[in-house]
């Protein structure tokens, strides 16, 4: 009994120890995992946090030029091309400006987007980062197509050669996913997801254009002026249709219009 209870006594730490370690390793597994799931909503929190420094900078650029158009206005003696530059840059500043403040209410936009899928994610759905890799993987199987049949090498030399334009475009933007490509997927942080995924944007839009130039039935045409205007239309009709439809609740809500005062003239 007593050599038992030596025992016991010299190492009675290590079940305490053990106990700590695991515990410790499984909290470290399931934050990884919930890192890596969230992976889509932190980039884009990013993107607000990038696109709201844009729309700071784009203000402070609007106040520099309004300060030097009137500087250039109270120059009696100053050129006429002065203020005319001035005019040009405060005119150039506010669209940024503009341009800037789209972008954040776009990623803001975003952030609502992927908080949704994230609370709405399970277990067993993917990973933000796995639908990345099947996007590149896609491409990829696609261009191999191209190298290892020999019908559509024939039918379209132009995908394979690299003195090409478009082909050379399409490996250089394969060269730069393949470099953007986390190789960790659990460990994948906001920044290398936003990097790979304009990476593999930029890779398919590559691919899209090698295939237009080369003649493939079937691939993707550019959008025309004729499109961009109706997709421009249909929005305007789709933001009038709001309107319209929340026009009776804005009307319902106006207060009641107070009762004229009578004339002064006018016997009641």
């Amino acid at each position: 009994m007593e050599p038992i209870l030596l025992i016991m006594a010299s190492w009675w730490w290590i079940a305490p120890a053990a106990a700590g370690a695991g515990a410790a390793t499984y909290a470290g597994l399931t934050t990884r995992s919930r890192r890596a799931r969230r992976l889509e909503l932190d980039a884009a929190r990013q993107e607000e946090s990038l696109a709201y420094r844009e729309l700071v900078a784009a203000k402070a650029r609007v106040r520099t030029a309004s300060a030097d158009m009137l500087t250039a206005k109270s120059r009696t003696g100053a050129p006429a091309f002065q203020a005319g530059d001035a005019r040009r840059e405060l005119l150039a500043a506010k669209q940024a400006e503009k341009t800037a403040s789209l972008a954040l209410r776009a990623s803001r936009s975003r952030v609502k987007a992927g908080y949704a899928q994230y609370r709405a994610a399970t277990a067993r759905d993917p990973l933000p980062i796995d639908h990345l890799y099947a996007a590149h993987d896609a491409i990829n199987t696609r261009w191999l197509a191209y190298e290892t049949d020999v019908d559509k090498a024939l039918a379209h030399p132009q995908m394979t050669d690299a003195r090409h334009p478009a082909t050379l475009a399409f490996l250089r933007a394969q060269r730069e996913a393949l470099a953007k490509r986390p190789t960790l997927r659990e460990r994948a942080t906001p920044q290398q997801y936003l990097e790979y995924r304009a990476a593999v944007r930029h890779l398919e839009s590559t691919f899209d254009e090698a295939e237009r130039q080369a003649g493939v039935a079937g691939a993707a045409r550019p959008a025309s002026p004729a499109a961009t205007a109706a997709a421009g239309l249909t929005a305007a009709a789709a933001v009038i249709a709001e309107i319209a439809d929340r026009l009776p609740t804005l009307i319902a809500r106006m207060p009641p219009p107070r009762a004229a005062d009578p004339r002064a003239d006018r016997v009641p």
